[in-house]
């Protein structure tokens, strides 16, 4: 192993422009897990199959994450090591996002049309996720021990904020006067417009942190990372590198199952949800229910508002495991509340708690991972191997959705208990994390 220098403190603009590329990206994703279930719905899936559909995203993600990490720790060439990956994986996303919400307006068959939906969805995912995981990793190559948290904040406000401006988009179009109806199996144009701008956002936002961010030279990497990169990080085996993982990585990742399953049930079936709760009509072709699929993405937009308010908070909360359960267990109660509310306005309630689980799933399972890999190396395929612990959860739930579904009386509010219950075993799992102490 090479003797390392520690790295230098970067400037705040500097960590900035490392990260900025995330809020196109986000908003992406926002739009994706707002209106997946309401496109593919009102194309004609049937509620108890609408979860099979959300097997891709985190197929996709297991798949494609841990390859983007171990050849881009490989990589080095005149653009960087991770931007390109970032580059290429946006730029499929725009063209993808372009086409996807018009699945129903090409004269398909329904089983047409939602096979197109399918293969559009797929490369969405496997796209954003070969966007997504670089940001991570630059951090990761980066930035120092010391601004780490602050370079993780900064992903944290900039997701929150992307996710905001990518849930209401809808909406704001419904109000400056885009249809919000569409003939029966059609994608309204509110979410066809908000896909198009969504990927125009994505790509400039993408192309400023390529034009901002240096990535360092092998050399450089090599003067400030205690691996030697240039022998050990070229033979990365899968199984190897989690046999030898820290115990945290696997009690983080129990957590990770619970919470991951709990969300995809929100993903999946929330505006079923909400169209029962608040606007009685569960009819995909109905004003009512594109109506609460418009709302459904200002709930998640609240739902991201509380992320970041209580995002403030955490850090007084002491010690971080106790901190992690109770976030787990006000998302837990808001998930249990929503099938007990039925004013649009008062459903901001149960959204705001879930901020709260969602607050503490963005920043701490990657702060207590990355601190358990310090002196392990591979740190690109160790974080895309971690990924696997958002992926997989999302995997079984959506295999089992519909079954689920079935044994709550076929009410989808019922899959928001289901959600709650699944967040207060996550929030139980946390105590069984054993955590170096610094």
């Amino acid at each position: 192993m090479k003797t390392t220098q520690h790295k230098p403190n970067m400037a705040f603009w500097s960590l900035w422009n490392l990260s900025f590329g995330f809020f196109g990206v986000q908003i992406a994703y926002a739009l994706q897990s707002a209106n997946i279930s309401r496109i593919f719905a009102t194309l004609g899936a049937d509620p108890h199959s609408l979860s099979y559909f959300w097997v891709l995203p985190p197929l996709m993600g297991i798949l494609v994450q841990p390859i983007v990490g171990t050849l881009s720790d490989r990589t080095w060439c005149r653009f960087g090591r991770r931007i390109p990956y970032l580059f290429v994986g946006a730029l499929v996303a725009v063209i993808v996002m372009c086409l996807l919400p018009n699945a129903g307006s090409f004269g398909l068959t329904v089983s047409g049309a939602m096979l197109f939906g399918l293969i559009g969805l797929m490369f969405l995912d496997t796209s954003l996720n070969m966007a997504m995981q670089p940001f991570k990793m630059l951090v990761g190559d980066m930035v120092n021990e010391k601004q780490k948290t602050t370079a993780y904040s900064i992903q944290s406000f900039l997701c929150n904020a992307g996710s905001v401006v990518g849930f209401v988009f809808p909406f704001v179009f419904a109000a400056v006067g885009l249809s919000n109806v569409a003939p029966k199996g059609v994608v309204p144009d509110t979410v066809t417009w908000a896909f198009y701008i969504g990927a125009a956002i994505l790509i400039l936002c993408v192309i400023y942190t390529t034009m901002k961010v240096r990535e360092w030279t092998p050399d450089q990497y090599a003067t400030f990372n205690p691996v030697d990169n240039a022998e050990e990080e070229k033979h990365a085996n899968w199984i190897v590198l989690l046999k030898k993982a820290p115990s945290a990585f696997w009690q983080v990742g129990l957590v990770q199952f619970f919470c991951w399953a709990a969300f995809l049930f929100m993903w999946t079936y929330a505006t079923g949800a909400v169209a029962e709760t608040v606007w009685g009509n569960t009819d995909t072709a109905s004003a009512e229910y594109q109506d609460a699929g418009n709302w459904v993405g200002v709930l998640f937009a609240v739902q991201a508002i509380g992320s970041v308010l209580w995002a403030v908070v955490l850090p007084f909360i002491k010690p971080v495991k106790l901190a992690y359960a109770v976030s787990l267990l006000l998302g837990g109660a808001g998930f249990a509340l929503i099938p007990f509310v039925h004013d649009q306005y008062v459903m901001f309630v149960p959204f705001l708690l879930i901020g709260c689980a969602w607050a503490a799933m963005l920043a701490m399972p990657f702060a207590l991972v990355t601190n358990a890999l310090q002196g392990y190396g591979h740190m690109g395929a160790y974080l895309g191997l971690f990924n696997g612990t958002i992926c997989v959860p999302q995997i079984a739930a959506a295999l089992v959705g519909g079954h689920i579904l079935t044994a709550v009386g076929n009410v989808q509010t019922g899959m928001m208990t289901a959600a709650g219950i699944s967040l207060a075993l996550g929030a139980a799992a946390v105590f069984f994390i054993r955590t170096k102490k610094q």
